[in-house]
This record gives structure tokens, C-alpha cells and sequence, in this order.
């Protein structure tokens, strides 16, 4: 179970025993969701085998007409995915292969399933090398063989295998463009998918005619499969057409290496096969399932606030948009509530989920959570009864050793306190820079699950 490793030093500086209940609530609705969607829970909760028959979604498969059992996948979540699946199958499993993040991999125990590190959020050399691994294992397997695929967020980065004609070094440049213009997890993804080998059903092609079952951890709001860590065992409902608009949207297109724009370009003229789309015969003995999701989370957390004795309310596991902007509407839903008890009276818990972004303008350093509570905390200035912790779910949020912040009436002022301009390090987009010398800042380390942001507000 993911801890809060600062958890005592949150508390230590509430300002009153009621903030201090306050935080001490919403600290345990964090960890009760984050275990929650641990990822070795969710499997083995999905995927159940009995005589030799798996069962999985609704759908049977009978392990003892398959000659081969391989695993392969990647993603933030897949290493503890990779160890729950074996716990079910055992030795009925020939060999594994998983991708995970740099630093990881001797967290996961494992005897028939072996482990790649290779780089995120921006792929690497390691991360051409180890696609390139899966490629090969996949290429090999027959008929009557089984590939299962463990997919979860971060493996766009981690399995990362240009098209011909594309260098590493191109895909990080657009990469790295598209996380700093503001662009969605659905639009990086279907740029990725249009300049890759592997991504958007292509591993499932090389592993045809093999029998193949995609157990996915989504990272994505409302779960496409063909946008879950780029879908490669998934049709792609994309086209080179609206990768190139995506980039042309976002004034990136000039700055785009020469090799993605031509290989976009040859792709929208026909030059370059499409991605294999639905109805393709590469996906006749596909078979995809979302086994944990953004909206387990959330209602995780719902469950550990109305324990503690919380009114609830869910609004949503589709929040997007600027942080800064959802930040200052999710602090006023909170002052309503304070205000007048709509939508409830308190004691309030408000859960919502998803995935904000964050247009970069200036040369700070934080991540959409810990922008999206700055934001909040300029709107609740002073309130007293008012607390909002903002997390990703995989304990990363941005380029730094946050999952996410918390703040409250208390937290502008004691900016104030130190001589700190709130606004100045919004506009620099530096919210780690702020919260690292007010406090609040979340540290969990990285969790091994990967299922989007949730935003919890208390309103006592």
C-alpha cells in the first residue's frame, strides 16, 4: 500500500486540532485510494482461473488449448501487474517481458516474467531497445500460442519504437513540444501512434495470429483503449490527418522535426500504410479489457471520506482543462458550500477526477496537481474551513518528487509570511518552487499504479 511518506509533517503544521482532522481525513481518503488501485489488487479481483479455464471480463479462454503462455506490456503500473498475473498462472507462463520506469524494476518479484527499465515521460534509446525486445518476442509466437499484454499509462514513453525514417531524438523533440503547449493525453497519443512501429495495434499485428488479451490499467478519461498508453493491441480510431492537425493547432507543426512532419504528411497523401484500423484481420483473436480505472479511485476515496463521517459528492472522472483554471472552479464549489450548504451542508467531502494540463510560459518547475492547488489556494484566502489535496495517482506529478499538494485558508498566509508572491510563481508555472518553501507539497514516491488525478476538497 502507497504511504504518504511526509504524512506526520502535514499534520505537525495544521494550524488548529479541527485542520488538523481535516488534513488527517483527507490524507486517509489519499491512501485509501491509492491502495485501492494498487494494481496487484485489481488483477487478481478481475482475472480468476479455475481448472484451467481464465475468466476475465465476461470471457473464457482455456489455457490447455494453448501451446505457449507469453507475457509482455509496459507501463508505470505493469511491474506489480506482471506480479499479480503470475501469482495466477504460475509456471503455466513460458516467458515475460516487461517495460518499466528507470529505478523500479527490483521492486518486483517475479520468477518466469523478466523486467526492461527504460525512460519517462520522455522515451529514450532504452526505450527503442526494449520495444524492439517485445517486437522480436511477439514476432516469433504461433497460432496456437497466448500473448497477454499488460498495458498502463506511461507506456507511449516506455515503449517507444519509431516508424523508418524517425530517430529517438525526433520523437522526444515532439514529445516534449506537445507536454509543454497544453495538448491532451488523447492528442500526444494519436501524434505518438502516427509516428511509431508499435503503438496504435501494431504490436497485436506482429503478434498475429496468436491468440491476444490486453489487460489495461487506464490512465485515459472514459477509458479508449486506443488512446491507454498509445493502444498497441487496439484498433486506432486516428489518422495521419488529425496527428498533423493536432500539432498544427498548437503552433508546433515549424518546430516538429523534419522527419515527423514528411512521415504525417506521406501518411495523409497515402504514401504510408495507416495504422490497422477496425475490421482489420489482425484483431480477430484480439481481446481487450479495462481492468481498473480513474473512477475506482474516486470512488475509493468517496468510501474512506463518508467513513469518516462525510456528506459525499462525486462529481466527475472526466475534470479536464487548465489546472489553473479548474483550480479556481473546484475553490468555488467549496466556498458555495461554505456559503449558503449547496450543493450539501457541511461536513463536505468533493471527490472529481481526471487529468488537467498545463500550457508552459514560464521557466518554473511543478506539475498540473500542485498548479491546479496554487490556483485554489489564492481562492480560499483565509477561509478557515476549507481543505484541497490535488494528487496523481502514481505519485509523480510533473518533472518532480511530488504526487500532488494540499492547501487551505492558511497557506497564502503564511506565503505572506515569507515574503512570497503566490502570483509570481503561478505566472512562472514554479509551483513546486512555492509549495517546496511554504509546505504542502505530497511525497508518496512513485506508487506502481497510474490511473489519472484526483482532486479531494473538504468543506467542514
Amino acid at each position: 500500500m502507497a504511504k504518504i511518506v511526509n504524512r506526520q509533517e502535514l499534520l505537525d503544521s495544521a494550524s488548529s486540532p479541527a485542520n488538523r482532522r481535516a488534513r488527517e481525513t483527507v490524507l486517509d481518503a489519499v491512501e485509501f485510494l491509492l491502495d485501492a488501485v494498487d494494481p496487484r489488487k485489481v488483477v487478481k479481483s478481475k482475472v480468476q482461473v479455475k481448472n484451467d479455464i481464465l475468466s476475465v471480463g465476461g470471457e473464457s479462454f482455456n489455457l490447455s488449448s494453448f501451446s505457449n503462455i507469453f507475457v509482455v506490456g509496459g507501463g508505470k503500473a505493469s511491474g506489480f501487474m506482471a506480479e499479480a498475473l503470475e501469482e495466477i498462472l504460475g509456471n503455466l507462463i513460458n516467458r515475460g517481458l516487461i517495460i518499466v520506469p528507470k529505478g523500479t524494476s527490483s521492486k518486483y518479484r517475479t520468477k518466469r516474467i523478466a523486467f526492461i527499465e527504460a525512460s519517462h515521460p520522455i522515451p529514450d534509446e532504452s526505450s527503442v531497445e526494449a520495444a524492439q525486445k517485445i517486437m522480436n518476442l511477439v514476432s516469433s509466437v504461433k497460432e496456437d500460442d497466448l500473448v497477454i499484454c499488460l498495458i498502463s499509462g506511461g507506456g507511449s514513453s516506455l515503449m517507444a519504437l519509431p516508424r523508418a525514417g524517425i530517430t529517438i531524438r525526433d520523437e522526444q523533440k515532439v514529445t516534449d513540444l506537445l507536454l509543454k503547449c497544453g495538448a491532451t493525453i488523447n492528442e500526444m497519443n494519436t501524434v505518438r501512434k502516427h509516428v511509431s512501429a508499435f503503438k496504435g495495434g501494431q504490436l497485436a499485428k506482429a503478434a498475429c495470429p496468436a491468440t491476444v488479451l490486453g489487460l489495461m490499467l487506464s490512465d485515459v478519461l472514459g477509458d479508449p483503449l486506443d488512446v491507454i498508453a498509445s493502444g498497441p493491441t487496439v484498433p486506432d480510431s486516428s489518422t495521419f490527418k488529425e496527428a498533423r492537425k493536432i500539432l498544427e493547432t498548437y503552433d508546433v507543426w515549424e518546430k516538429a522535426p523534419g522527419s515527423i512532419r514528411k512521415t504525417l504528411s506521406d501518411g495523409e497523401k497515402g504514401l504510408i500504410d495507416e495504422t490497422p484500423k477496425k475490421g482489420d484481420p489482425t484483431f480477430e483473436k484480439v481481446h481487450n479489457f479495462v481492468v481498473g480505472n480513474n473512477r475506482l479511485a474516486c470512488q475509493a476515496a468517496v468510501k474512506a471520506l463518508e467513513r469518516s463521517g462525510l456528506k459525499t459528492l462525486f462529481l466527475s472522472s472526466y475534470l479536464e482543462g487548465e489546472a489553473r483554471e479548474v483550480g479556481t472552479a473546484l475553490s468555488a464549489l467549496a466556498k458555495e458550500a461554505l456559503a449558503s450548504s449547496n450543493p450539501l451542508p457541511p461536513p463536505l467531502g468533493i471527490v472529481v477526477g481526471g487529468e488537467t494540463t498545463v500550457t508552459v510560459s514560464g521557466s518554473g518547475k511543478g506539475g498540473r496537481n500542485q498548479e491546479l492547488a496554487l490556483a485554489s489556494s489564492l481562492k480560499i484566502d483565509g477561509l478557515d474551513n476549507v481543505v484541497i489535496v490535488s494528487i496523481s495517482t502514481d505519485g509523480v506529478d510533473g518533472p518532480t518528487d511530488a504526487a500532488g499538494a494540499f492547501v487551505d485558508g492558511d497557506t497564502m498566509k503564511n506565503s505572506r509570511g515569507i515574503g512570497l508572491d503566490a502570483r509570481h510563481y503561478m505566472k512562472n508555472n514554479d509551483s513546486y518552487g512555492f509549495f517546496s518553501r511554504v509546505g504542502g507539497l505530497i511525497r508518496t514516491g512513485p506508487t506502481g499504479t497510474n490511473v489519472n488525478d484526483v482532486t479531494i476538497i473538504i468543506v467542514y
